[in-house]
């Protein structure tokens, strides 16, 4: 890499804070995108799991988009000189509710950068820590940790790792359709530009891969929206994922889950059309 470990290395540490306003519309699209009946959305009405999503907008200038349509390297997140970016995974510790009408502040903070070697070449890891707090309080209502990878560009030999076969037998299993226009809606509710999801032929004659790359945050939202159909009740503690394999638009896929026999955690899970594992992902219940 032109760019050394230590010059990336150098962002730890580095933080950034950005403010808005919980407001109600992003939630009755979010419903509509999943496809719920409209329900009163209100002052005070809490937000599901993972729908903070919806706010705290990268609202770059169009003068500072790359290539990929992502905002340019540097800045809050370390140059990475590797052109391909995608969301490993998640952590999540959702300590209190975040409401419609709340007042909210993000800071975030790269909390770690590290190289790895992989199948296709070199991999640079940077986590970073974001903490949600609501109305001024001092506490953090939610703290998130996001997995962010960057990979070399793809070469004409490249073979993909072996995949893993899903679990089958899932107590909750629903079949999610990832047409052009969920994949549309999700990227514009969360000002997502990243052309992987929407620009066909960039996907395929840049980056490589055979169709749309579906969102690894609307996999995840899918699988807690499932759990939700299943447990409107549910009140979620702490939640992770990761990215085992992408999702496309050219099939149906399914996300799938079952309650442990404690009643307090939850196994939960994505998998294609072939019934490879795409994302595993487990949540904590609080109270159960």
């Amino acid at each position: 890499m032109e760019t050394s470990l230590d010059e990336l290395r150098a962002w730890i540490g580095r933080t950034e804070t950005v403010g808005d306003t919980i407001g109600a519309t992003p939630v009755k699209a979010l419903d509509a995108t999943l496809d719920h009946p409209p329900r009163p959305v209100e002052q005070g009405t809490p937000l599901p799991p993972l729908w903070h999503w919806l706010y705290f907008l990268p609202l770059h200038r169009q003068s500072e988009i790359g290539p990929d349509g992502h905002a340019k390297r540097g800045g809050f997140l370390p140059p990475v000189p590797l052109p391909r970016r995608m969301w490993a995974g998640s952590q999540f510790e959702f300590r209190s509710p975040v409401r419609v009408g709340d007042v909210v502040e993000r800071t975030s903070t790269i909390a770690d950068v590290s190289l790895k070697e992989g199948r296709t070449g070199r991999l640079v890891f940077v986590k970073v820590r974001h903490d949600v707090r609501c109305n001024g309080a001092a506490d953090p209502a939610i703290v998130e940790f996001h997995d962010i990878v960057y990979r070399e560009a793809r070469r004409p030999d490249e073979v993909e790792p072996a995949p893993q076969r899903a679990e089958t037998g899932a107590s909750w299993r629903r079949q999610v359709v990832p047409d052009d226009v969920l994949l549309f809606r999700y990227s514009a509710l969360t000002f997502n530009g990243h052309r992987i999801h929407y620009d066909r032929k960039y996907v395929t004659e840049v980056e490589g891969y055979p169709g749309l790359i579906v969102h690894g945050p609307l996999i995840a939202t899918l699988l807690l929206d499932l759990l939700r159909r299943q447990d409107p009740q549910a009140d979620v503690a702490s939640f992770r994922f990761k990215a085992v394999r992408p999702t496309f638009d050219l099939h149906p896929f399914h996300v799938n889950g079952e309650r442990a026999a404690d009643g307090k955690s939850v196994r939960l899970w994505a998998s294609d059309h072939e019934g490879w594992l795409t994302m595993d992902a487990a949540a904590t219940l609080r109270g159960a």
